[in-house]
């Protein structure tokens, strides 16, 4: 017999006896890690089958657990089994579903309680498992925003203590940051300052779903166009004021010492 055949026959009786095979089961949790939920609403998690030709799916076990603690405890959230894996989560809140080689959990009104993290455990018909995590938090507003001054940098800086998914904008005197203002960073957390000097009302404003919170740094007054015009307007009138007040001095002293000439003329008049 060749000696290709001969390994062949010796090898695939035990591969065959190995739990698995060539072909391992696995589940792999579709959503983006970690998920952040809005207490509240409604938290959903998918994860998808792979299985071989040889294997087929006799239960699904999704359960969840506390992201930290010394001895965390695991809760069973929902199960799938039976010959159609027919499917039932172990509170109203809770439901999952099997499709094809997809499996969704779903757990309504969702609380602060739930989050941590939740696995989903996959056992095929000789008895093998695999099993998929994945970490679910609670999703925060933003709280606690600041903003700081880097003088050697000539930048500001915008932080904000913990809130989910945070988005930054900056303005100038209320109006959107120009290029003759400053550049952004691309994490929007920092502003380098372009103006000389640096003036004015700088206010970064964070927000995420749930909301927004500002701060401001307040620089020094800035010597707008606007203002150099009017004080401009306001010494001209003043130079007029004491133009006008000395030409009225000039005037009212001639007409006076006027006065006095003929006042002295008509006296010597009638004295002679």
């Amino acid at each position: 017999m060749d000696l290709h055949y001969f390994l062949c026959w010796k090898v695939t009786p035990l591969l065959l006896l190995m739990p698995c095979g060539l072909q391992c089961m696995a589940v792999h949790i579709t959503n983006e890690e970690p998920v952040h939920v809005i207490p509240g609403s409604n938290l959903v998690l998918k994860a998808r089958i792979e299985q071989g030709s040889l294997e087929e799916v006799s239960m699904v076990t999704w359960e969840r657990e506390p992201e930290t603690g010394v001895s965390p405890v695991r809760v069973t959230l929902a199960t799938c089994s039976g010959g159609r894996l027919k499917c039932a989560g172990t509170k109203q809140n809770i439901h999952v579903n099997m499709e094809q080689q997809e499996t969704t959990l779903q757990i309504n009104g969702y609380t602060r309680a739930e989050s941590g993290v939740y696995a989903v455990t996959v056992t095929d018909h000789s008895g093998a498992k695999t099993t998929a995590h994945c970490i679910v938090r609670e999703y925060e507003a933003v709280h606690h925003v600041s903003v700081s001054i880097n003088v050697s940098h000539s930048s500001l800086v915008c932080g904000e203590a913990w809130g989910t998914d945070p988005h930054f904008s900056w303005f100038h005197e209320r109006v959107a940051i120009s290029s003759s203002v400053g550049t952004v960073s691309k994490d929007g957390t920092t502003l380098s300052v372009a103006m000389t000097p640096i003036c004015g009302h700088f206010t970064c404003m964070v927000s995420n779903k749930l909301g927004y919170s500002s701060a401001t740094y307040t620089a020094v007054p800035c010597e707008t166009e606007g203002r150099g015009t009017t004080a401009a307007v306001v010494a001209c009138l003043i130079l007029l004021l004491l133009f006008g007040g000395a030409l009225t001095f000039l005037l009212w002293r001639r007409q006076r010492n006027n006065n006095r000439g003929e006042r002295l003329q008509e006296h010597l008049d009638d004295t002679v």
